[in-house]
């Protein structure tokens, strides 16, 4: 009874309140649903049935809960900025009422569609926005093994505690180090705070909740089963790919018209560079991408540096610049889709003359050919191109998270968040 009057009085903070997820959405359906609806219809409750009215209100409703829904699955990844998905979020499922809208030919309030997604933007944007600025996710620390790595994370605060004492100010979550020899104290008081209903979590899977990375010390801790991601997922997926492939082959024709006699006038040489890189299951194939450096000899197996992209890097054409910016030298990569070589979404795959080098240098890199490889990815969105054997590692730590916590969830963020990074041309060389 103390712990739910403590909550509740917590609670009554403005922003504090604004943070429960339930209260966004009732907010957001009071805001964006029943006001816009009595302010059309001038505060009559009798509204005309059947219609235009109640295909409307069920529409936007419809469409506020499961733009919602997607925004929360969306934004619970690490670094994530949920006021930035907003948008993109609540278009894609007023988008798709829309769609049902026109196929079926039911009528509807253009003005109260239109209202409701606009006050649905404006408010989940506002709440998320100033949770965002007001609360920063606070935990309280077990002064044992491992948790020093904590330090580096600047996206949370950390109270290390000195006793077995709940902390005047409760923190969110308890982490701690269960690998470590805990003093019996300390481990009675991990069992009442699990009790009292607050959680606590591992010191290794808080970082990787924190930094979207997955670091791989011992094959007994991330076993090959436990890094698998789901394989009803993966068919899905799979149909996936093919469908948007399919639905985008004939912009894709057209494309590479334009760009083909565009890359004939800048520089001499062939349209397509084919490059032979590793993927699913260690099985080399031939990926394809618009050419944006000045032709030459293809790469041997042994040349590392020159399979490499540098920082301005003289081999890289005028056009080749542009493409590369904006990610059009990669669309070609739509036929290794179609072969079934590739993802949209997955990790990046290497040329042969790299893999077998980061073979040698980092353990467990086979692993991440556990899934079909991708045109952008979690590290890619993260990190972006890197070169430097350290740097290589930590995109490895990025793939093995998307691997481990494969999901269409995120899958859509990655795909948000490359679109993103497209239009600012950021990460590529």
């Amino acid at each position: 009874m103390f712990e739910l009057a403590r909550t509740l009085s917590e609670s009554r903070r403005p922003v504090q309140i604004l943070k429960l997820k339930w209260v966004q959405l009732l907010g957001g359906i009071v805001l964006a649903v029943l006001i816009p609806v009595l302010v059309r219809y001038e505060f009559d409750l009798e509204l005309p049935t059947p219609g235009s009215a109640w295909n409307t209100i069920a529409g936007v409703t419809f469409a506020l809960v499961l733009g919602f829904y997607i925004l929360t699955q969306v934004t619970r990844f690490p670094g994530v900025r949920a006021s930035s998905y907003v948008v993109p979020c609540l278009t894609g499922s007023f988008g798709l009422v829309l769609l049902v809208f026109f196929f079926f030919r039911l009528e509807y309030a253009r003005s109260l569609f239109v209202a409701s997604f606009t006050i649905g933007v404006i408010w989940f944007f506002v709440a998320m926005l100033l949770t965002r600025m007001h609360i920063r996710p606070t935990f309280a620390v077990i002064p044992f093994g491992s948790v020093e790595r904590l330090q580096s994370v600047t996206t949370a605060d950390f109270k290390l505690l000195l006793s077995p004492l709940v902390p005047a100010q409760v923190p969110d979550a308890l982490i701690a180090d269960f690998r470590s020899d805990l003093p019996a104290v300390w481990e009675h008081f991990i069992a009442d705070w699990v009790v009292a209903g607050r959680p606590a979590y591992h010191a290794k899977h808080a970082m990787e909740t924190l930094t979207g990375r997955v670091d791989i010390e011992h094959l007994s801790e991330n076993s090959f089963g436990s890094l698998e991601p789901a394989l009803g997922y993966r068919k899905i997926k799979r149909v996936l790919d093919i469908v948007v492939a399919l639905l985008l082959l004939p912009a894709f024709v057209l494309l590479t018209l334009v760009v083909g006699i565009a890359i004939a006038i800048d520089s001499p040489g062939p349209v397509f560079f084919r490059q032979e890189r590793v993927g699913y299951r260690g099985r080399i194939f031939r990926m394809i991408k618009f050419r944006t450096m000045k032709h030459g000899p293809a790469v041997s197996s042994g040349q590392r540096e020159a399979a490499m992209t540098q920082a301005q890097d003289p081999r890289i054409t005028r056009l080749g610049r542009f493409l590369r910016r904006t990610r059009i030298d990669e669309i070609p990569q739509l036929l290794n889709i179609l072969k079934g070589e590739m993802s949209w979404i997955g990790p990046r795959p290497e040329a042969k003359a790299l893999s077998g080098w980061y073979e040698e240098e980092l353990p467990f890199y086979r692993y991440r050919h556990i899934v079909r490889p991708g045109i952008t990815g979690w590290a890619q969105v993260n990190q972006g191109h890197v070169v430097e054997m350290h740097e290589v590692l930590g995109k490895l730590h990025y793939d093995f998270y998307y691997i481990k916590y494969f999901s269409p969830w995120l899958d859509a963020f990655v795909a948000i968040r490359t679109v993103w990074i497209m239009l600012r041309g950021l990460g590529a060389r």
